[in-house]
């Protein structure tokens, strides 16, 4: 809850130094000016209408399965703006968004025009007149590539790397023509494609599911726009850097009960005991910027039956050669080849290779495990080679990796989409993005009655954000956010046999007409 003091230090008579944090959920906002479609607004000396004083709730959305960000603004309107400016839905917005003491240009959200890149209103909606002369409508914005992905098409051929044709459809004047940075991971496969008219958004996103890694064996890209830019990378390269390098967290959080102390230890396993903390203690508002106001886990864990049906655990994939009339059958195993690719667990020290998020234990009288049984999914793939005169498969490869390829794509795709999802409440943090990777300490349930900080061996740990929802009202900032991990923290134990009652080898059966035979017939 906001205090009297800090509902103050939101009024225009009080001025504070922008490195000044008075507060967790302290920001920097000094306008939103709404921009019309002749670069003036109601007050034509400033280039725009300052909306700050009217604004509600702002909302800006960022996702690593978005590619472009999104946004709203609640007003409360009691001068007619939207018929004075007029608001048509081709206005501008502009803003710079940072939490105090953040001064470098990635650790902000600017939508400045000099130093940054204003969103673009498209549209209304939600009005209605609360009171006599009163308004409160929503106005929803998109980034400029948002819009212009709406307006042009991609139609020709492009060869050489992935992330070559992706930065030329990225940059192309007559196309997408964005004038932001693109952070992209180089790409080892190379083709010949053709775009056939499409959005040059689609287009990317069609390239990005054939991109495979410089450094790592991982299938398929993400193609996302952040508030600092876009991103053209692999999971992997979320997970670590250079292909093979821990990747360091940008942000540590944690929940605990309201009754336990803080803890100054971040890592993992046993924290400091209760007496070693109290002489340690940490500055209330650096506490408070660490702290959860909320969590929830999405998924737990994998859903079993769900990954069983899309192949994350085991899958069939039947290449058919269209050019010679031959067919492959590729089997992928999630135990046996999970330790190929890279994982959020993945640890200078500490391998992520075993780290599954389901036991490799047997499942059935079989003694089979969950990934020996290919049927669960079977997919038919049609390839070719010589499509554009290059002696390769749909991945830009040979063709008789394609049935590999694409099993390992689908079943890192459900790793992630369908692994252990987070969603966190915490305060703002301007210089988050999606992509980012965190750190959640989350205190077991037995830490509550113990002398030391047990962290949860499941569930704590190396998490990547996946989307972010900055949500600002005239009080505070904060931020809802959805991180995912593909593996665990500490490995499951396994066994070799069924646990099952194995002597019922053979099945019964019963015809039910000599069960229920009437007695005058016996």
């Amino acid at each position: 809850m906001v205090d009297e003091s800090q509902r103050r230090h939101r009024s225009s008579a009080h001025i504070k130094h922008p490195d000044t944090i008075e507060f967790a959920g302290d920001f920097n906002l000094a306008a939103i000016v709404l921009s019309n479609h002749m670069g003036t607004g109601v007050d034509t000396n400033t280039g725009g209408e300052n909306i700050l004083p009217q604004m509600q709730e702002l909302n800006i959305y960022e996702s690593i399965t978005k590619k472009a960000i999104t946004g709203s603004i609640v007003i409360l309107d009691a001068t007619n703006l939207i018929a004075n400016l007029p608001i048509q839905g081709t206005e501008r917005i502009i803003f710079k968004l940072s939490t105090p003491g953040t001064s470098e240009s990635n650790d902000i959200v600017d939508a400045s025009e000099l130093t940054g890149h204003p969103f673009y209103v498209y549209k209304i909606t939600n009005r209605k007149q609360i009171s006599e002369g009163v308004l409160l409508y929503t106005l929803h914005f998109g980034s400029r590539e948002f819009m212009r992905n709406l307006r042009t098409r991609v139609s020709r051929a492009y060869s050489g790397t992935i992330d070559t044709m992706v930065a030329n459809i990225f940059a192309d004047k007559s196309g997408l023509d964005s004038r932001k940075t693109l952070n992209f991971e180089e790409t080892r496969n190379q083709d010949k494609v053709v775009i056939p008219n499409m959005r040059p958004l689609d287009a990317i996103a069609m390239l990005a599911k054939r991109a495979l890694p410089k450094n790592t064996n991982g299938v398929g890209y993400y193609f996302y726009e952040t508030t600092k830019g876009f991103h053209f990378r692999s999971w992997e390269s979320m997970c670590v850097t250079q292909g093979s390098f821990e990747r360091p967290v940008k942000a540590t959080f944690q929940y605990k009960p309201m009754n336990m102390e803080e803890p100054q230890s971040s890592g993992m396993g046993k924290g400091p005991s209760r007496t070693q903390q109290r002489t340690k203690p940490k500055p209330k508002i650096l506490e408070d910027y660490e702290s959860v106001e909320f969590y929830e886990f999405v998924n737990n864990f994998h859903d079993v039956a769900a990954n069983t049906v899309m192949g994350t655990y085991a899958h069939n994939v039947i290449t058919h050669n269209i050019y010679d009339k031959s067919y492959n059958n590729s089997a992928w195993n999630y135990h046996l080849q999970f330790g190929e690719t890279k994982h959020s667990e993945e640890k200078q020290d500490e391998a992520a290779n075993n780290k599954f998020q389901v036991s490799e234990s047997p499942v059935d009288f079989d003694n089979n495990g969950i990934s020996d049984y290919p049927n669960s999914r079977v997919s038919l793939q049609p390839t070719t080679q010589f499509l554009h005169g290059e002696d390769t498969g749909s991945y830009g490869t040979d063709v008789i990796d394609d049935g590999k390829l694409e099993g390992t794509r689908i079943s890192q795709i459900y790793q992630v989409t369908a692994g252990t999802r987070l969603k966190l409440i915490i305060k703002g943090h301007s210089y988050l993005e999606a992509g980012d990777m965190i750190q959640f300490n989350l205190f077991s349930v037995e830490s509550t009655n113990s002398d030391r900080f047990d962290f949860d061996p499941q569930y704590s740990g190396r998490y990547i954000v996946a989307s972010i929802r900055h949500r600002v009202t005239d009080q505070e900032y904060k931020m809802i956010i959805e991180c995912v991990k593909d593996s665990v923290k500490i490995p499951f134990k396994s066994i070799d046999t069924f646990p099952g009652i194995t002597d019922k080898e053979e099945p019964t059966f019963t015809n039910i007409y000599d069960k229920e035979k009437p007695s005058f017939l016996s």
